[in-house]
Order: C-alpha cells, then structure tokens, then sequence
C-alpha cells in the first residue's frame, strides 16, 4: 500500500489574476530576495491593477505568507507522489534525498527558500517566520516518522541530523560546490540508516 504520511495540503483552486500574482511571487521571491522585490514591480509583472491586487491579498506581508505556503504545498505534493508509489518507508527516504538532490543541481538554484525567507525576517513571532517554521516542523516530523517506522532507535535525533544536513547542503549548494554538497547529504543518510538495527548487525 502507499504510504499515506505526507498529507500535503490542499490545492484550492484560484482566481486567474490571484494565481498569477501568486506565481509572479513564487518566481520573483525566490530568483531576486522578497524584500528586494516591491508592490509595484509585482503589480506590472503579474499584469494586473494595484486595485485588483489589493482585492486578493490585502498588502505585501500576506502575500509572502501566501509563498511560502505555496512552497510547502508543492514540496509535500512532490514528497507526497513518491510515497504514494511506495509502500516501503526506507525507499521514501531515499525518495526524498532524491528530491533535495536534484533541486541543488537544478538550474537558478537559489538554496532553500524557506531559510532564505527566515534570513529577511528577524522577528521569531513574524507571520513568515511562523510559516517558515510550520514547514520546518512538518518536514522534521515526515522524516522523524519515515525514521521510527523503519525501527531507527533514535528517530527524533536521527531527524534533527538530516535536517541540519538539509539546511547545509542547501546552503552549501548554493554559495559552494553542488556535487559536494550533495555527497554530503548522501553520506549523512547513509550514516543514518545504518544506525537502523537490522542494518548495523548485517
């Protein structure tokens, strides 16, 4: 059976002008820094009307919550396709190694746009920082339970390594060498799971 962890929230469907501010969002954040990219700017890329823009998201902070939920959603929807063509835990975290591989080699890899978005907001209690720790959490939580189901004695432990190598290797990824910092983050899934009973007695 697939395995029914991820549970990505749900895609609602958008007014045409929403969505395409929503996207011009999604592309201009993460290639030029959000607060780098004004209102304005926004308003003639995404071809609409301040009016219109002001219609569906009130001001610049909501839409910027907006991307990072719409970044969460598209990484649990893809995280979410390869557990429902598994039904072996280990294999959907190889899955997801997969998946942060090839996002540091993509072309206009910018790192992760969650850390950069918590870099611009230094306020814990900020609605994006709230945001950016919700996928945080939710990404911990996914690979704390992938680790847990397939016996790792330390599953909470085990999580807070990948994540941290997650976070460097993005990091790493951008600002240095992408093959070695996707080696990197190889070598700490390995070590990882090898920390897996069945696995350290074989």
């Amino acid at each position: 059976m697939p395995i029914d962890i991820v549970k990505p929230p749900k895609r609602h469907s958008l007014a045409p002008a929403k969505q395409r501010i929503l996207d011009t969002a999604d592309r201009l954040f993460y290639d030029e820094g959000i607060r780098a990219v004004g209102i304005d700017r926004l308003i003639a890329v995404s071809s609409v009307t301040k009016a219109t823009f002001y219609k569906h998201y009130g001001s610049k902070d909501r839409l910027i919550v907006e991307y990072i939920a719409y970044r969460h959603l598209q990484f649990a929807e893809t995280v979410d396709a390869a557990a429902q063509a598994t039904d072996a835990p280990e294999q959907l975290l190889r899955d997801i190694l997969a998946l942060q591989v090839r996002l540091i080699s993509s072309p206009g890899f910018r790192g992760c746009p969650f850390l950069n978005a918590a870099t611009e907001f230094t306020d814990g209690a900020h609605p994006v920082r709230r945001a950016v720790d919700h996928h945080r959490e939710w990404f911990h939580d996914l690979l704390e339970n992938l680790l847990r189901a397939i016996g790792h004695p330390l599953p909470g432990d085990a999580a807070d390594d990948l994540v941290l190598a997650h976070d460097g290797a993005m990091l790493g990824g951008y600002a240095g060498d992408p093959v070695a910092a996707s080696a990197a983050l190889q070598r700490m899934y390995d070590r990882v799971l090898a920390a897996v009973p069945e696995r350290a007695a074989a």
